[in-house]
């Protein structure tokens, strides 16, 4: 091992170390102040559950990177605008800030962030070049942050959710970047799979702690300076791309969610049980089974990123070799079937079943046209009932 894959095993065990030893302490402060998560409608919480875990993950993120991230400005940067976002999230796990507030605390700690110098330079997309933003970057910078946070936050619905996959897309981003020689941020990706894996020693299905918001925009904050400084930012073909592959799992869930609110009219902002997890929920999922399958998709993805880096492929100057390239698509073709699979079988062809079952429980007097017509009701506006498993 080199010098600065050591630091960030190093790095990696001790945020993992801290994170874990602190939760309990952010428990009982969570019991002391009333942050406490209470089992409701939208949620998939059981039982009363302490939030401010992301306390413990600040302080995780906090030690390892004065330890072992560079005396650089940039990183001075990005940990005090980690401190600033826990804050704002500890107050709303507390509180329940408005969401305009919320949005303002998430787009100063994006300002703080690029203040001190983590920004999009630019972007290298195949068949295109480098695409430079001399001007327009930081702006650009500040509305992928505040994206990414919201990604994160809103992935965070179930136990174990947003911290196991978090340390499985920061895994494979700190494997791609120290092969791209970004050894800083491939330090910080192993901070964040660190701080992500202690914090899921409690809350993994059953969970006895939540990382809150304030540990959700964290993460999202973190993630989002890793993947501009450690992937985005280089002229590396497919650099761009890389990331995308790896986030697909939360941005799909986000993005369905916010359309499915827009076609209905609802506030972007307002809480529903239209995510992935509230649906496999529906379909009769333990909170198990339905991490398993996201934890698996996003591993699936995560490998389907790694070959896209390490397949010799091409010789990243237009020409293809034509053996790796059968291999990629192969890959590809896998990858996009399992996510049909996961998103239509498991979510809708499932439910669809179900969802007749129930029908017809109720009503054994209407007709399979009546049926069919009412399924398509509960799909175009999501007013179903629970489905007992």
């Amino acid at each position: 091992m080199t010098t600065h894959q050591l630091d960030a095993l190093y790095a990696f065990v001790a945020a993992a170390t801290v994170t874990a030893l602190l939760t309990p302490l952010t428990m009982r402060l969570a019991h002391a102040v009333g942050a406490i998560d209470t089992p409701r409608e939208r949620g998939l919480s059981e039982r009363p559950t302490p939030l401010l875990g992301g306390l413990a993950i600040f302080a995780g993120a906090l030690v390892a990177g004065l330890e072992w991230l560079p005396d650089e400005r940039i990183w001075h940067g990005m940990l005090i605008a980690a401190a600033f976002i826990t804050c704002v999230g500890a107050l709303d796990d507390r509180f329940d800030l408005p969401p305009l507030v919320k949005l303002i605390g998430q787009i100063v700690a994006a300002l703080i962030v690029v203040h001190y110098g983590i920004a999009v330079e630019l972007i290298t997309l195949p068949f295109v070049g480098a695409l430079h933003f001399p001007n327009a970057g930081g702006a650009i910078t500040v509305v992928g942050l505040v994206a990414l946070m919201n990604v994160v936050n809103f992935s965070d619905g179930v136990d174990g959710l947003a911290a196991g996959v978090c340390a499985i897309i920061a895994l494979a981003l700190a494997i791609i970047s120290f092969d791209l020689q970004r050894w800083a941020p491939g330090v910080l990706a192993a901070i964040i799979a660190g701080v992500s894996l202690g914090f899921l020693l409690y809350n993994f299905p059953p969970a006895s702690s939540f990382m809150g918001d304030c540990g959700a925009n964290l993460l999202g904050l973190l993630m989002g300076c890793l993947t501009v400084e450690g992937a985005v930012k280089t002229e590396v073909v497919l650099s761009f791309v890389l990331p995308l592959i790896l986030l697909a799992v939360p941005f799909l869930d986000t993005t369905f969610v916010v359309l499915k609110r827009l076609k209905h009219r609802r506030p972007i902002y307002a809480s529903d049980s239209e995510h992935f997890h509230h649906r496999m929920a529906r379909i009769g999922f333990s909170r198990r089974r339905t991490i398993a399958y996201l934890y698996g998709w996003t591993l699936l993805l995560a490998g389907f990123a790694l070959a896209l880096r390490f397949v010799p492929y091409s010789n990243h100057k237009g020409h293809l070799y034509l053996g790796w390239t059968l291999v990629i698509a192969a890959l590809a073709l896998l990858v996009a079937a399992a996510s049909v699979y996961l998103v239509y079988v498991l979510e809708i062809l499932k439910f669809r079943r179900l969802d007749a079952i129930r029908l017809r429980r109720l009503r054994p007097e209407a007709t399979p046209a009546q049926i069919e017509r009412d399924i398509t009701e509960d799909f175009e506006t999501g007013e179903f009932q629970t489905i007992a498993s």
